[in-house]
């Protein structure tokens, strides 16, 4: 598979992309926009892992930050920094450039370091939907012992003394606390490039195709937009499952940036009066009606889509008054990588948000 992308298809992955954001993944109106930039600066291609010879090696492309941070600053150049400053420490030739995962920004992730430095954008995710913490992103590299990662930093506004390029070396999780404290530094955000693996360690753990079923719903999002239900039918007859909770008013946003992270929940009024609680890291992790029922667990898909615009919103700009609908793509039902199927890793949430996951 090779594909050159378009404007059309590029708006299709970021939008699909919001949807596979779960309420995070960065913001959709940006990446629309550095998608649109990406294929103005040249060409960016999708191939399939297969494509990728087998004496390259492939890296993961993310934003690490949170998102509704005041200070954020990240441009194109920043990505650009990124992945070719991890190309001067590593010296491993690069055959392909992956997303951590899937989302309004995240799906384009890559694309703009693969049209200036022509590197082939690869159909694997890390992740296909987003999540909050890397180690969720590495394709289960945190259980291979004595693993070393390797990840480069760069953001910042230059004017306002918060520029950081960051080079980390160590532990995945010792490397990735150290990129969050990047971002923290940075003023909320940074461009990240990390860890070569070989393309069948990509195969076996990334979310292969994900990218794909990105585009897949976007277009029907493209053709539906003006009719939510219709849209929401569509989206989970083409994903095989899922289920719409209820419709309302946003009645409450509780929302505190902390170490790098957006953290907090939200309180919905469905349409019969039920109140419904959303908690975030980032993404939305749980749904709850108050009278303590479960709908939803991370890594399940909680969407929540803007009645008004068709769109799916994400915990930063969620706002009091927000008249939204509720959705729910069980986890059976989405393409996901290794990262985010350990139990161990799942406990985070549980320490993030204050409750029950695994």
């Amino acid at each position: 598979m090779k594909i050159k992308v378009d404007e059309k298809l590029a708006e299709a992955a970021v939008l699909g992309g919001a949807f596979f954001g779960g309420g995070g993944g960065g913001d959709l109106k940006l990446g629309l926009k550095h998608a649109k930039l990406a294929i103005e600066l040249g060409e960016v291609v999708i191939v399939d892992v297969d494509s990728v010879p087998k004496d390259k090696y492939i890296a993961t492309a993310s934003m690490v930050g949170a998102p509704a941070a005041k200070e954020k600053y990240l441009l194109p150049p920043h990505a650009i920094k990124s992945t070719e400053l991890f190309m001067d420490v590593t010296k491993v030739p690069l055959g392909g450039l992956i997303s951590s995962e899937n989302g309004g920004y995240s799906t384009i992730n890559g694309w703009i370091q693969s049209a200036v430095l022509e590197i082939p954008i690869v159909d694997a995710p890390a992740n296909g939907r987003a999540h909050p913490v890397a180690v969720m992103g590495s394709m289960g590299l945190h259980r291979i012992p004595d693993y070393v990662s390797i990840q480069t930093a760069v953001g910042g506004n230059k004017e306002r003394g918060r520029y950081v390029e960051v080079i980390a070396k160590g532990s995945l999780e010792r490397a990735a606390k150290m990129i969050r404290e990047a971002a923290v530094q940075a003023g909320g955000l940074v461009a990240v490039t990390r860890n070569p693996v070989t393309p069948e360690y990509v195969k076996e753990n990334a979310a292969v195709g994900a990218i794909s079923q990105a585009i897949e719903v976007g277009r029907i999002i493209q053709e539906n937009m003006s009719d939510v239900d219709q849209m929401v039918e569509k989206i989970i007859g083409y994903l095989g499952g899922g289920k719409v909770i209820d419709r309302g008013e946003v009645e409450q946003v509780t929302l505190e940036t902390r170490g790098g992270f957006d953290i907090g929940r939200i309180i919905v009024k469905g349409s019969k009066g039920t109140k419904y609680e959303i908690t975030f890291w980032n993404e939305f992790m749980t749904l709850e009606d108050s009278d303590g029922r479960r709908y939803s667990t991370f890594p399940d898909l909680i969407v929540m889509i803007n009645l008004q615009t068709g769109l799916p919103l994400t915990s930063a700009e969620v706002k009091r008054g927000d008249e939204v609908l509720l959705l729910v793509i069980p986890k059976e039902h989405i393409i996901l990588g290794s990262g985010v199927k350990d139990p161990e890793v799942l406990k985070l949430v549980e320490q993030a948000v204050g409750k029950k996951i695994v």
